[in-house]
């Protein structure tokens, strides 16, 4: 009696928690519903607006869908460990610039761990590493030890940079998983503006303070590199500046101001037609060998607007060490200037920082520094007076969504090197629309014809059986919920397989009970001893069954998990409706005399 009144108790709490978790998900959808059933638009902003806040309780609190079913991004992006390793080299010469070239080409066309490829080439050129990383007293085996535990980490700091950025961007349950030594898959569902989402997942977040050099010192530089082109004739053809309120030195004889203009206040620019040019221009190695020490060519991220209409870039000569960089902003935030209409993201600076800061600031009164995030130049203030508060901002923000996204990738921190997007494949809503259907079509079809079979195979105690089922999904779909995971396609089928297994546990039991029966025993005791034999073959199936779905899901990734992770829930709940709930259905028939040997068909 004792036993009979704990599992009752242990049915209601389950059956009372799993309703709780999946409410939520019933009001979503009822809040949905009757949200879109307003004819005009000011009714249903006002509805939304009214019921704002279990609005959003209730989604957050809801059923996730997968990307499958929801619709979004699948990324696979790539850490650049290529670019890794140049940056932790400390002597970096011609030969150097050659075999990291190599390196770069070998990694491109295979999947082959470039630490792999590196010591090859090492070893090919019969140098030791130890000439351009570490100490000189490394062993090889040493260096290669070191550089692999920084791949690791850079994949590893990667990942959670770029899962910060994702939770700060607002995506509802992504899944980010590493695969190999230098490969993240991401899965982004619900997500609409998809040039948005490649834009913050791909910037690196390196953000600079460089000074400026003069103008009169940019104006002789790009003479400089005019006249070597003439000379070697390298220019590759592009579109000449044409804006006649300027006054670029343009003939044929100079190339280079076909492409730059110059200001009559020396600074100067390129036109959006011939941004892409210049900028491969301003990349190529004998170019940067012209340039004074200790100075770099950038351009702006955002362009001026001329009185035509044109779109000029300016053109910076800053310097290449930059005297403080993003790793001492502690807070960024998003906001309008002083004048409420042209976006701006302010930041604050840490103790470090904020010393260095005023420092720099005291020391360059009257000079220009540039803001330089990613190597584009954001904005470039003159410094009217010393800064000790350690605060800077950040303008020539076009939207607000945008300073937006640059809060978002400062706040996350720089990834330890660049990423790319190797593969990306979208899922339209509709397209998840029909998967849902099928899914729950598919998951329809095959409760109806497992009940259809108990009922009439099983008469009365079919109809246990069936109850079991219902509870069996109820319970897999509020674990989901409560756990904010995940319902995806492969996660459908996994249900779907859970109530066959489920079903298969009540036909051993039955099938006992029925021998019992037939061996003359009454039908409460063929009860007790068909579920007590059934009970060692129906725990090994389902343990077993665990094993397998836990090492799909360890060593899975995406919508296997997602298939593994339903079916281990579904086990663990068959397993319970089939042992504890139905032998309590039973019980209750037979204390109401509403069972009889025929109830088993």
């Amino acid at each position: 009696m004792k036993n009979k009144s704990f599992n009752l108790l242990l049915i209601a709490v389950v059956t009372v928690v799993a309703v709780w978790s999946l409410w939520p998900t019933w009001r979503d959808y009822s809040l949905s519903q009757h949200s879109n059933s307003f004819h005009s638009t000011p009714d249903s902003l006002r509805f939304a607006l009214s019921n704002r806040d279990e609005i959003e309780n209730a989604r957050k609190k809801s059923l996730k869908l997968g990307l499958d079913l929801k619709g979004g991004m699948h990324l696979v992006m790539e850490v650049d460990q290529v670019d890794l390793f140049e940056q932790k080299a400390w002597n970096k010469d011609a030969k150097f610039a050659a075999i990291m070239k190599t390196v770069r080409a070998k990694a491109a066309a295979s999947d082959t761990r470039v630490i792999d490829l590196l010591s090859g080439e090492f070893r090919n050129e019969n140098m030791r590493l130890s000439r351009y990383f570490y100490d000189i007293r490394n062993s090889d085996q040493e260096i290669v030890k070191k550089l692999e535990k920084e791949s690791e980490d850079a994949l590893n700091r990667a990942k959670e940079i770029i899962r910060n950025r994702i939770d700060q961007y607002g995506v509802a349950e992504p899944v980010i998983t590493t695969q190999g030594s230098r490969k993240l898959i991401i899965e982004l569902p619900g997500v609409s503006d998809e040039n948005r989402v490649r834009n913050l997942l791909k910037g690196t977040a390196k953000l600079e303070f460089r000074l400026l050099r003069d103008p009169e010192i940019l104006v002789r530089t790009l003479d400089r590199l005019n006249t070597y082109l003439v000379q070697n004739n390298t220019v590759p053809p592009g579109n000449p500046v044409t804006d006649a309120s300027r006054t670029p030195k343009q003939t044929s004889a100079k190339p280079l101001y076909d492409l730059i203009g110059v200001f009559q206040n020396g600074s100067a620019y390129t036109t959006e037609h011939s941004r892409e040019t210049v900028l491969s221009l301003l990349h190529r190695s004998d170019i940067q060998a012209l340039l004074p020490q200790d100075t770099e060519l950038l351009l702006s991220a955002k362009p001026d607007v001329s009185k035509n209409g044109e779109k000029l870039y300016p053109i910076y000569l800053v310097r290449k060490t930059s005297e403080l960089t993003g790793g001492v902003i502690t807070e960024a935030k998003a906001t309008f200037g002083s004048q409420g209409v042209q976006p701006e993201v302010l930041m604050s600076m840490n103790s470090e920082g904020t010393s260095k800061w005023a420092r720099i600031t005291g020391a360059n009164i009257g000079k220009r520094i540039a803001i330089v995030l990613d190597g584009a130049v954001y904005s470039a203030p003159v410094v009217q007076s010393k800064i000790p508060s350690g605060n800077s901002v950040i303008n020539g923000i076009e939207s607000l969504e945008e300073a937006k996204d640059l809060e978002i990738v400062l706040k996350a921190g720089a990834l330890p090197a660049p990423v790319r997007i190797i593969e990306e494949r979208s899922v339209g809503p509709s397209l998840g629309a029909d998967y849902i259907r099928a899914g729950v079509l598919s998951l329809g079809w095959a409760f109806f014809a497992v009940s259809i079979f108990m009922l009439v195979y099983y008469k009365k105690a079919g109809i246990a059986a069936d109850i079991a089922l219902v509870l069996n999904i109820v319970i897999v779909l509020s674990v989901l919920a409560g756990f904010n995971a995940s319902l995806s396609l492969p996660g459908i089928a996994g249900i779907v397989l859970t109530i066959g297994m489920a079903v298969d546990a009540n036909v051993l039991i039955y099938e006992r009970i029925r021998e019992e029966l037939d061996a003359g025993k009454a039908l409460k005791s063929a009860i007790e001893l068909g579920y007590d034999r059934a009970f060692s073959s129906i725990l090994d199936s389902h343990v077993t069954t665990l094993s397998a779905a836990f090492l799909l899901y360890t060593y899975g990734i995406g919508p296997i998990q997602g298939f593994a992770l339903t079916l281990m829930i579904g086990t663990a709940a068959s397993l319970f409706t089939s042992i504890v709930v139905t032998k309590e259905i039973f019980s209750f028939l037979l204390g109401r005399n509403l069972m009889t040997q025929k109830s088993f068909g």
